[in-house]
């Protein structure tokens, strides 16, 4: 059987949210030898895509989501096996933590998007909602994270992006850690204004605002 047979069996199993079909899938593919690494990205990465264009276009919702990614996870276990941890770092495209701000509740966005960084390779440490600015801080530095993303679903809660990016200065740990803001009444003005690295709109913005944000911070560790 060819590699793409095994590949599309991994994207159909995500589609159909099917954990179960997901393992059986990742164990085929691993038993024929095929890479891994380009199961993860030809297989899963490009079912969970697609889950999330078809949840931005309202063909699914939440629920779907979810078991998307479970099923993508109980895939991802069988892969992770075959993989040497060194490799699986080198897959890795960099380290978020991520959740929303103190005094928020809301997180149905904040969970796609978590949701979709994984699918593209992020490592993800999410936080949940309701986080006070030194939980972020603390877990940023406890990972060694590359970005810290901090979203806010309402007006009243959106001071404490800047608090965060405050407090970092303060700390002196700002130039560690790229900032990534989003939410509802977030704008990429209000990013300008705080001095945000990144600013995502929605979910999908929010991947490639984190890719671009890799991106720079590749480049500024450079001698």
């Amino acid at each position: 059987m060819s590699k793409e047979f095994f590949m599309e069996g991994l994207k159909k199993a995500i589609l159909s949210y099917d954990m179960e079909g997901a393992r059986r899938a990742a164990e085929a593919a691993v038993r024929a030898g095929v890479d891994p690494a380009e199961a993860i990205e030809q297989g899963l990465a490009a079912g969970i895509k697609e889950v999330g264009e078809r949840f931005h276009r309202y063909e699914i919702y939440l629920p779907q989501m979810v078991l998307a990614s479970d099923a993508m996870t109980e895939a991802m276990k069988v892969f992770e096996g075959a993989l040497s941890e060194e490799r699986m770092r080198l897959l890795r495209k960099g380290t978020i933590v991520l959740g929303t701000v103190e005094g928020d509740i809301h997180d149905l966005g904040k969970n796609v998007v978590a949701m979709m960084l994984k699918a593209e390779g992020f490592e993800v440490s999410d936080l949940g909602k309701d986080v006070k600015t030194d939980i972020f801080i603390q877990k940023a530095r406890e990972v060694d994270a590359d970005i810290i993303g901090v979203s806010s679903l309402m007006t009243t809660t959106m001071p404490y992006q800047r608090e965060l990016i405050e407090e970092l200065t303060r700390l002196g740990l700002r130039e560690s850690f790229k900032v990534m803001i989003g939410g509802g009444p977030v704008t990429k003005e209000w990013a300008d204004r705080i001095g945000a690295d990144g600013y995502g709109r929605d979910a999908s913005e929010a991947v490639s605002e984190a890719g671009r944000l890799m991106a720079l911070k590749r480049e500024g560790d450079r001698p």
